[in-house]
């Protein structure tokens, strides 16, 4: 069997989303980011599998040519250490390389990060966005506690708008922020139609893509300006690391890139590195997660004291005909509405549920290989649209676990509220 054409440093060819590369997903997870400049050294044969860990502040030059030089263009170039080593840069490229259209992607210590400075490097004072009103908390928070004294209006929209958002649209609109599903509600948007009515008034768009990643969707390939993912969850996968990333098309990525630097933005060596490494492993453990998801969704949809689950794979989920026309996978990350109002009685049980649990954390975030559930109220989340179930809701992220042993303890916990209604 051919091993495939290597360079003189043992490693593959460069290659990048832009330049013919029509490497199937799972093969770029496991090649891109290994330049041959990263993973070995000039002049001597061979290299390592895994650009190294480079940690530097200072960056030293020959003389004060070189240095001066250096001013002209310090994308990937080693420069001053907030300007990022290989390490960093291997991530980024690899990020790069799993978007089509994209032309590159800028690194952040946290999701959130990742969401302000690709905002701020879209909108000015007197702009208008208009922001998804399933959005994470976090960039509701930004919207009203940076961008609102900032000078920027908010105008939160329905997530099932789809191209009736143009009627939101004014001269002053500047960008539209997606996130497609929501993470608590799980509505799918209809992201080619707002596209679509973003292009046709020059409106920049942006789109947390956390839930799908691009293994399983690819905003920037239907028309997307910018996606951004917190990739403390599936890209690390093992809970372990706070980062995230922006990856931008051609007509925005100066700005991501103008924005993370005058801010400051950066994400450590360290962490960059495990990230990278927790990207290689991304195919089978979302293949787990979305398996695992699944069973347990299907089987909470059975149970008499469920009212809902809101998981984009089922058909009555809401956007789920645009999920499956869009996506290509699910993930692991749903909720479910129990039967019986919101009232305290509900609460407790609900409390009893998860408490309970056996093989499920209670925390924040999700992603990881290690289940959580969390008690959600999305009323308290919402300005645009009402949440109109009546029930309390509870998240889960299903991890690596085998499902059989999930649903047992579900089942178990599912007992637990019946005791505490009765």
């Amino acid at each position: 069997m051919g091993r495939g054409p290597r360079n003189a440093q043992g490693g593959r060819p460069r290659m990048s989303s832009g330049d013919g590369d029509n490497r199937r997903p799972l093969t770029k997870l496991a090649q891109a980011g290994r330049r041959a400049e990263w993973t070995g050294m000039p002049g001597q044969p061979g290299g390592i599998v895994n650009p190294p860990v480079w940690r530097a502040s200072t960056i030293l030059y020959e003389d004060v040519a070189h240095l001066r030089a250096a001013l002209g263009n310090t994308h990937e170039r080693l420069f001053y250490g907030r300007k990022g080593t290989p390490t960093a840069w291997s991530l980024a490229d690899a990020l790069t390389s799993l978007e089509p259209a994209a032309t590159g992607t800028a690194l952040f210590p946290s999701g959130v990060a990742a969401i302000a400075c690709a905002l701020m490097g879209v909108l000015r004072p007197g702009d208008q966005l208009l922001m998804v009103d399933a959005a994470y908390d976090p960039t509701r928070a930004f919207c009203e506690k940076v961008l609102r004294p900032f000078g920027v209006e908010t105008i939160y929209y329905d997530p099932l708008i789809g191209a009736g958002i143009a009627d939101l649209c004014t001269e002053n609109t500047r960008a539209i922020f997606m996130e497609s599903p929501g993470s608590l509600t799980f509505e799918v948007q209809d992201v080619p139609a707002i596209v679509a009515a973003a292009k046709a008034r020059g409106i920049v768009t942006l789109i947390d893509n956390t839930w799908a990643t691009p293994l399983y969707f690819q905003p920037l390939r239907l028309g997307v300006d910018i996606s951004i993912l917190a990739c403390t969850k599936y890209i690390v996968g093992h809970s372990d690391v706070m980062i995230g990333s922006v990856t931008a098309n051609a007509a925005t990525w100066e700005k991501i890139r103008a924005s993370a630097q005058l801010f400051g933005q950066m994400t450590s060596p360290d962490d960059a590195w495990l990230a990278s490494r927790g990207l290689r492993t991304l195919g089978v453990r979302l293949a787990q997660h979305q398996a695992g998801a699944l069973a347990v969704a299907q089987w909470l949809a059975r149970q008499p004291d469920v009212a809902k689950v809101l998981h984009p794979a089922l058909p009555d989920c809401p956007g789920h005909a645009l999920w499956a026309r869009d996506f290509t996978g699910s993930s692991g990350l749903f909720s479910f509405v129990m039967r019986g109002g919101t009232g305290a009685q509900a609460d407790a049980a609900r409390a009893a549920l998860i408490d309970g649990l056996a093989h499920f954390g209670i925390g924040y975030s999700w992603g990881g290989f290690e289940s959580l559930a969390l008690p959600v109220d999305p009323h308290r989340y919402r300005s645009a649209t009402r949440w109109q179930v009546d029930g309390l809701a509870v998240r889960l992220n299903i991890g690596l676990e085998d499902p059989a042993d999930l649903i047992a303890d579900l089942d178990a916990g599912l007992a637990r509220w019946r005791a505490v209604m009765a």
